[in-house]
């Protein structure tokens, strides 16, 4: 299938990286608003067409999937672009800046028959799999409650501290927690908690969040792109309780009984990056004629966006 990447920033490269060793992907082309730029990026990883304009590549017929990777605060507008020329769109998160954008983005894939899907690598990852699985065989009994939390030291990088590009903790790092909590417990959530720290510019440098789901489980999660956290999410049951080393990328899961010894450890499956699992996930769908991908359902994106919505209002 046919490639393209818009918007070659960092974590297009770790993309590119993924994508090369990929026999389903042709590594076909890069955009960027600078043509030197995209050059560079298509030298570098052996992409056969470089783009100084987005438009050019939503018009270039020979596209097929594109990988978008531009600021959040750009994603509804670019995935409106590469879906109107018919692309099929893998879109980073988080999907949209609010909920109403990526209602209209989902409507518009359907409306075009297209896939769009939400690069959100924890969901498609393997490890995900696993925890779902020990958690139904029941090796900690009855789970009540969670916690998550990830924080890296970002407030140097420029899209992270500006309100016109979306920055703050909770849109570019909160989502991971969130959607940790989503995926482990799926009833509605009744009750949100939240407070945060804001920058002088308007932004969360960092934020806590409570939610508590309508059949009484509790999720404790925190963000922040001011200091260095452990990343580490824990699953608590009546008969133990689980550990989740990096819930962005899960390195290992461990479980304790009830008197907190070690008794298992999961390892999971090795990887290129992790970014492999999304877009496999997506080359399946587009070959079904799926216009999104079971990982990450279009409910599920609309749920963590409605979520980012409604604790973002609480701030006000």
């Amino acid at each position: 299938m046919k490639f393209a990447i818009l918007a070659p920033g960092k974590i297009a490269h770790m993309m590119a990286k993924t994508v090369t060793q990929l026999e389903e992907v042709e590594c076909y082309a890069v955009a960027s608003r600078s043509y030197d730029r995209a050059e560079v990026f298509a030298k570098q990883w052996n992409f056969e067409k470089a783009y100084g304009s987005y438009e050019e590549l939503a018009e270039d017929p020979e596209v097929e999937l594109v990988y978008i990777a531009s600021p959040h605060s750009h994603h509804y507008e670019h995935a409106k672009l590469c879906l109107e020329h018919g692309k099929h769109v893998l879109l980073e998160k988080a999907f949209t800046v609010n909920a109403a954008q990526a209602e209209e983005l989902i409507a518009l894939a359907k409306e075009k028959k297209l896939l769009l899907a939400e690069a959100i690598w924890t969901r498609y990852m393997p490890g995900r799999k696993l925890l779902d699985d020990l958690l139904a065989d029941g090796v900690i009994g009855n789970v009540t409650s969670l916690t998550a939390n990830l924080g890296y030291v970002l407030t140097n990088v420029e899209r992270m501290i500006k309100p016109e590009l979306a920055g703050g903790a909770l849109l570019d790092v909160g989502v991971y927690p969130i959607n940790f909590a989503l995926m482990t417990f799926h009833s509605e959530v009744a009750e949100i908690d939240t407070t945060a720290v804001m920058s002088d510019k308007g932004v969360d440098l960092m934020n806590s969040v409570t939610l508590t789901f309508a059949d009484g489980k509790m999720a404790v999660l925190h963000s922040s792109m001011q200091s260095l956290t452990d990343r580490e999410g824990v699953i608590f049951g009546d008969q133990g309780y689980i550990e989740v080393q990096n819930i962005n990328n899960c390195e290992e899961i461990r479980i304790y009984d009830l008197d907190r010894n070690l008794v298992r450890r999961v390892n999971v499956p090795e990887q290129i990056t992790g970014y492999e699992y999304e877009v496999l996930s997506c080359i399946k769908a587009i070959r079904e004629g799926k216009s999104e991908c079971p990982e990450m359902p279009h409910e599920e994106t609309l749920r963590v966006m409605r979520l980012l919505d409604e604790i973002r209002s609480k701030w006000a």
